[in-house]
This record gives C-alpha cells, sequence and structure tokens, in this order.
C-alpha cells in the first residue's frame, strides 16, 4: 500500500477489519461450530490476524487506491480475487500454526466477507451518486466547483476573478495546488493551497470538484503534460488561461477561461508570431483568400478581417462552408463588413478572371488544393489539374492583372515527397519561383507541417473514433509528425506577407515531432479512457502515398537555411529551374493529366527527382503502399533523419 494514507482509505482499512470480525463470526454461527476457540478470547486474536491478510492482500493489489465512487464490475471482480486469496492465505497460516477450524467456516465466510466489503463499497457508490444529484439541484444555475492549479500570478488572478463572480471566470474557487512547498497550507483570496499536482485526483474526490483550472502558464512542457494527465484520471471539466505577464494591462481585464485542447495535450510550445507587420499590406487593400472556406483559409479570413481590409474575398468552389464564414464575419463586424463570398474553381481561368477584372485585389492567399494523400494517390490526374494547373492559372491571372502579393501555401509533403499531393505541392514551389523571376509580383510560399483540427487531419478522425467505442487507428507505431495550430498556421501565412521577398519559400522552426502513438494515447486519455484497456488501439499498415516521418527541408537546403526579421521563420535556398525544360514539362504533364493513369507520375518523377512514389497499382486499379520502397525506413533511419533535419541558419 502507498505510505500516503489519506482520511477515506483509513475509513476503508477500519470498516474491512470490521467485516472480518462480523464474517467469521457470522460463520461460526450459521455452520453450528462448536470448538472451543470460538467461545474464549483465543478468537480475538486469531480473527485479528485474518483481519491483517485481509486488508494486506488488498492493499497489494492496490485496491485501497480506487476510488470506489466510480467502480464497475471490474473493481468487484478484484474485490472476489482478493478476498478468496486472503481467506486461502489465512487457512493456510492457521493450519501451519496448529489452530483448526473446519473448512465450512472459511467457505461461508469467504461469501459474507465478498458481501460484506463489496457493500461497504457499493455504499461509497450510492453515497457519491446522491450527494451530486442534491449537489446538482441545489447548483442548477450556479458555478461549478473549481480546484485551481498553480498558486502563483495567473493561479490567484484567477481564483480572486472567480470570487469575486466574474463572468468570464465562472466557478466557485474550492481549493488550490501549488509544486512549491514554501506556499503549501497558505491561503489565496480564503482559499487553501492544500497540497500538491500529485494531490489533484485526491483533492477532486474530498472537495466534491467539478472543474479543474490549470493557472501554470509558464510551466515546463513536460510539467504541463504531466500535470493534464492527473487531471484527465478524473471526471472533471479542464479549463485553463494565459500567462498574465504577457498581456497589457488593458488586456488583463478581458482574460477568460477556455477549454483544454488538443494543442495542451500536445505538449508543444505554441508560437506566437508578431503580425504588427500585417497591417501595412492588408489595411485598406482588397484580398483574395482562394479555399477560403476551408480549415486554414476561414482562420486566414478571420485574422485578416482584424486588419480591416477595404474588401476580403472568399473564394471556393464548396459554398456551405464559405457561406457559413461569411456568416460568421457579418455577424462579428456588422451586415455591412466588406465580405463578399464568390463561387467558383482555380481551374476556371476564365472565372478567375472575371474575378480579378471585377474586384481587383492586390494581395492573393492561395488556400485552395486537393490535399488528402490517400485520395490523391487514387486520383493523380485530378491532384495535377488542381493543385499544379490550378495554381498555373491564379498565378498567370493575378500577374495579368497587377497583384501585388501573392502567398501560396505549401506544405513538408513537398519535400522528398513519396505521394502525389506532396510532389504536386513542391511544383507549386517551383511555379512561385519562376513567376517571381519574370513578373513584377511578389510571390512567395510558406512550409508547414500538420494543422491539428483542420478537416481530414488526424485529431477529428481520432475523435471520431473514441466516441464511438474504438478501436483509435494508426498506421504505424512509430509514425511522427510535425504539428501547429490552425492559429499558427494562419499567423505564419500572414507574416510570410509581410516579409514577402519575392521567390522565398519560408518555413516555420515547429520545434520537434510527435510521434502519432503518443498522441493518440493522451488524447484517449483526455477522454477519461485507458489505451489498451477499455479503449482499444489499432495499427492498420501505411496508407498509399505514406512514409514513417515527414521533412520541412531537403538535403540540398539543410545547411542554406537564413534567418529572416522573426526567429522562429526561416527562407530556404532558392531552387535552380531551368524555366524552358519546365515549361515543357508542364506541357507535357497537362497532355498526361488528361487521362487518369500512372503516366501522370512517371511524369512528375522526372520534374521532381525527389520525388519517390509509395504506391502500388494492382490488377484490380486499386492503389496500396508499396513493400520494400525506400520511403519506408526503420525507426534508427527515422531517428536519424529527423535529428538531422533542425533549421541551422545562417544570417539573410
Amino acid at each position: 500500500m502507498d505510505a500516503h494514507i489519506t482520511k477515506r482509505t483509513a475509513v476503508l482499512l477500519l470498516l474491512d477489519i470490521v467485516a472480518t470480525y462480523a464474517a467469521y463470526w457470522l460463520a461460526s454461527l450459521l455452520t453450528a461450530v462448536e470448538d472451543e476457540v470460538f467461545v474464549n478470547n483465543e478468537i480475538y486474536f486469531i480473527l485479528g490476524i485474518l483481519a491483517f491478510f485481509n486488508v494486506a492482500v488488498l492493499g497489494v493489489m492496490r485496491l485501497y487506491n480506487n476510488l470506489w465512487e466510480y467502480a464497475s464490475v471490474d473493481e468487484a471482480i478484484q474485490i472476489m480475487l482478493a478476498v478468496v486469496l486472503s481467506t486461502l492465505i489465512g487457512a493456510v497460516f492457521l493450519w501451519i500454526i496448529d489452530v483448526r477450524l473446519p473448512i465450512r467456516v472459511f467457505f461461508v465466510s469467504c461469501f459474507l466477507l465478498i458481501f460484506f466489503m463489496g457493500g461497504i463499497r457499493l455504499v461509497f457508490r450510492v453515497m457519491r451518486q446522491k450527494k451530486r444529484v442534491l449537489g446538482s439541484a441545489q447548483r442548477a444555475c450556479d458555478r461549478p466547483r473549481t480546484l485551481i492549479v498553480g498558486a502563483g500570478e495567473t493561479g490567484s488572478l484567477a481564483i480572486g476573478r472567480m470570487a469575486s463572480k466574474d463572468p468570464l471566470m465562472p466557478g466557485i474557487p474550492i481549493v488550490a495546488t501549488d509544486d512549491d512547498a514554501s506556499k503549501r497550507g497558505s491561503r489565496i483570496h480564503g482559499v487553501k493551497v492544500a497540497g500538491t499536482t500529485d494531490d489533484i485526483v485526491e483533492l477532486v474526490d474530498r472537495y466534491d470538484i467539478e472543474q479543474i483550472v490549470v493557472a501554470i502558464p509558464s510551466a515546463s512542457l513536460e510539467e504541463r503534460k504531466r500535470i493534464y494527465g492527473e487531471c484527465t484520471k478524473t471526471e472533471c471539466k479542464l479549463r485553463t488561461l494565459p500567462n498574465i505577464r504577457e498581456l497589457s494591462l488593458d488586456e488583463i481585464g478581458d482574460v477568460r477561461l477556455r477549454d483544454v485542447d488538443v494543442a495542451d495535450l500536445l505538449g508543444r510550445e505554441e508560437i506566437i508570431l508578431n503580425t504588427r507587420a500585417v497591417s501595412g499590406y492588408i489595411a485598406g487593400e482588397c484580398v483574395l483568400v482562394t479555399g477560403g472556406g476551408g480549415s486554414i483559409g476561414s482562420e486566414l479570413c478571420r485574422q485578416i478581417m482584424r486588419y480591416q481590409p477595404r474588401r476580403l474575398l472568399i473564394f471556393d468552389i464548396y459554398e456551405n462552408c464559405a457561406y457559413e464564414l461569411e456568416t460568421e464575419l457579418k455577424n462579428k463586424y456588422g451586415p455591412e463588413a466588406p465580405v463578399i463570398t464568390l463561387i467558383g474553381s482555380i481551374r476556371d481561368k476564365a472565372r478567375l478572371d472575371e474575378v480579378f477584372d471585377t474586384y481587383h485585389p492586390s494581395v492573393v492567399f492561395h488556400a485552395a488544393a486537393h490535399k488528402h494523400v490517400p485520395l490523391m494517390e487514387i486520383s493523380p490526374a485530378e491532384a495535377v489539374k488542381n493543385n499544379v494547373f490550378g495554381t498555373k492559372n491564379l498565378l498567370t491571372s493575378a500577374a495579368e492583372h497587377g497583384v501585388e502579393r501573392f502567398v501560396q501555401l505549401s506544405t513538408d509533403k513537398a519535400v522528398n515527397p513519396t505521394n502525389v499531393m506532396g510532389c504536386t505541392k513542391r511544383l507549386c514551389e517551383m511555379l512561385i519561383q519562376t513567376f517571381s523571376r519574370g513578373t513584377d509580383m511578389t510571390c512567395v510560399a510558406v512550409r508547414f507541417g500538420n494543422v491539428l483540427g483542420s478537416h481530414g487531419s488526424v485529431i477529428p478522425l481520432f475523435e471520431e473514433q473514441i466516441k464511438r467505442g474504438g478501436p483509435v487507428t494508426i498506421t504505424h507505431p512509430d509514425i511522427v509528425r510535425y504539428f501547429m495550430t490552425i492559429t499558427e498556421a494562419a499567423q505564419l501565412v500572414l507574416q510570410a506577407g509581410g516579409l514577402a521577398k519575392g521567390g522565398s519559400i519560408y518555413v516555420l522552426d515547429m520545434g520537434e515531432p510527435v510521434k502519432i502513438m503518443d498522441l493518440a494515447n493522451r488524447l484517449i486519455r483526455f477522454y477519461g479512457y485507458e489505451p489498451g484497456v477499455n479503449m482499444q488501439v489499432k495499427i492498420t499498415g501505411l496508407r498509399p502515398g505514406e512514409k514513417l516521418y515527414e521533412e520541412l527541408l531537403m538535403d540540398t537546403e539543410q545547411d542554406k537555411m537564413a534567418k529572416t526579421a522573426h526567429n522562429k521563420i526561416f527562407i530556404a535556398p532558392p531552387m535552380q529551374i531551368d524555366l524552358e525544360k519546365f515549361y515543357t514539362d508542364l506541357q507535357t504533364l497537362k497532355t498526361a493529366a488528361r487521362h487518369n493513369d500512372n503516366d501522370v507520375v512517371d511524369i512528375l518523377q522526372e520534374m521532381v527527382p525527389t520525388y519517390h512514389p509509395n504506391r502500388r497499382v494492382r490488377a484490380d486499379h486499386t492503389v496500396v503502399a508499396a513493400t520494400g520502397n525506400t520511403a519506408i525506413f526503420s525507426k534508427e533511419e527515422v531517428n536519424r533523419k529527423l535529428q538531422g533535419d533542425k533549421p541551422a541558419a545562417k544570417e539573410d
């Protein structure tokens, strides 16, 4: 048993000892045992030994660590096994010391003990449920009972604002924790600092906590991951708030609680970019966002509106999301907000010319693309027609109509691509650099990794699978990815537009890559399950076009990265492109894309020598991941590649 015994554990121990005495005494009556041992004082010593064995076995099996208010069938089975084992140990011990009791006494007392001890724990559950029902009725319109993790400046602010019933911080501050020993036992606005972060589960139980507010924004990544791990062992709502030291005086009054999200569980420092330079090229201008209804495109539109553009054009082929975004922005900025939704495809050059002729945008953010890797492996010609030639149409129309800045969204899958989608994005980067050379338009590309929460990304898939009851599917146990939030992605794109040096490919330092298996396990625990216990994780195998790791830099870029004004953004060196051959190959690719066959993939390999397809077409025309392909690496090779993929920038 743990050295630290809580009041609840002590009560359970005492009740279990009493239950042991009661069970054996009642068993002697029911079995009519006339042995003299039950009629003299020796029985109390013997039963004390049996009680000791009983609680010792339960302690070894860690049954005093369980929160019996949430016990289920599994815990009931554990109680049965523990009682049977302790009864056997007690019987053998009494036989060794030559105290003979009839077997029927042990048999009956074993059943009685299971009944008594199970009943004791059932009472805990019933009392808790009754308490919750009464509490819910009493506090139906009240604020949740809250535990604050962190007794520093941010925690003090949260407690004070909750105590004053601030609507931005709903909750009743009940108790706080802090790992600083000097704060233990102190009070903040009348709220006691009652323990450390290791005591979160026990304090939640003791004080009937309904909400946990994590108020330690300055904690290290490892500390935060550990604390969130403790919090997810409870059924409480998890919320957090920003570091008040990073806020200006006029911002502190608007600080509010927010739900803990996947970015918090990811355990990565979110990079907040400096967007002050953005206002200079967006304010008062007409801005076009292609793919404006998508995950990143819509966030771009939201952030662009903060800089008061003269007009925002949301261009998308899918009207539903674009319409919802327009409605959201007009609800926020008023019905007269300068937001116009335009339906169309970047494949349609005439439609693009019409848009540019009518609205004359000076800034273009290009987020429209086919991006789903497995789908593009099945339909490579569609990826080429949309991603490559749609981008070429947009660049051509923009250049012809005097656009000043053009920002292309790229991906880490464009680096040493193993899939059609990544290869088409690499060609888009090449188009950006060729148009930058041949026109007066400032053209840049922004390269980043996976975006948390975007359509088709792994997080929404995991969440859906967990809500369905599992299994959670992962293609490979060693697969790793770089991640960033949608907000970061949009900020990076806006920042790149402000840095805009024609022909540049901007790369974000995205920190350490994340193992998808670890991310899945954290998400499973966040939803109250245990991986492999009550939520299964299934390995399905790599999909066509997929590799174990993604890279932000090509081998030729590793030692040639240039710094920018922002310490987290770097510039990849320009590519050497034979323009005549490039445009001849594009025409060949365009001809091949009229038919969805392997000629498209072959031409892509010729145009992008670093493209090594991880795909195999079966006789029935289905596409699967290739086996033995150079795109599939061992764990050691993955680690070696990732360690060599850190930006080592030189001065620009």
